[in-house]
């Protein structure tokens, strides 16, 4: 059994040469292997009754991947539910969720809740992760879904574009903070598309966080070795 990590693929149907480069990847996946997908996915979720070719076309690739799937909600599709896992096969997570890889406990997360100097969307986070409000929103007609998500991506490319990208990544107090109260002293995320091995992040001068980067250019996983976890990119 093989354990790998992926997020922040954003698929999109503008985005042809990602989604070719997951369905490549997911064919790869073996029986025995769990697949880890740690967030953002999809570029955007408009709710489980989205059913246009491009969201069919991913399920059905999902669904004939033969691995073990799980799913872990991203900023970007948080209104995926169950019933699209249902069709994919895929197993969702919470926030947090710790697994065991050899003799390592290794926290899993997004990494949006890491960023707390970015205190704008902070303010936001917890209604857009508060099923009430999710509630509200999957009950529009989609089309008005789809107009909410478009304007959204507009604020969020305006929002990047005028934030300093140091704002935009994890603060290290964040991270010693939940790996303390989680009691890892390892955790994988994503979100924000700055892959690196990170080691000694603890007061102790241990600790390892691993950042997965996003799909664009190249792809990037983790995967688990003989020697242990290592990252890579690879082409699409």
């Amino acid at each position: 059994m093989t354990h790998y990590f992926i997020s922040d693929l954003h698929l999109d149907p503008s985005r042809s040469h990602c989604i070719e480069g997951f369905l490549r990847y997911l064919s790869e996946i073996k029986a025995s292997d769990q697949l880890y997908i740690l967030g953002d996915l999809f570029e955007a979720w408009l709710g489980d009754d989205d059913d246009t070719p491009f969201i069919q076309a991913i399920a059905s690739a999902l669904q004939a991947c033969p691995g073990t799937l799980y799913f872990m909600h991203g900023n970007r599709d948080f209104l995926l539910g169950e019933a699209y896992a249902a069709r994919c096969g895929l197993t969702l997570l919470p926030e947090h969720h710790q697994i065991t890889v050899g003799s390592e406990t290794i926290l899993l997360l997004h990494g949006d809740s890491l960023c707390t100097d970015d205190t704008a969307y902070m303010k936001i986070r917890p209604m857009l992760r508060d099923p009430s409000f999710q509630q509200q929103l999957l009950a529009k007609p989609i089309l008005e879904r789809q107009a909410i998500a478009l304007d959204a991506r507009a604020e969020s490319q305006a929002h990047t574009s005028q934030t300093k990208l140091a704002i935009m990544d994890v603060t290290p107090h964040a991270v010693r903070d939940v790996l303390q109260a989680q009691q890892c002293q390892t955790m994988i995320h994503g979100h924000t598309h700055r892959p690196f091995d990170h080691h000694s992040v603890l007061d102790n001068q241990i600790g390892r966080r691993m950042v997965l980067g996003d799909w664009d250019n190249e792809g990037w996983h983790i995967r688990e070795t003989d020697s242990g976890l290592i990252l890579e990119a690879f082409a699409l």
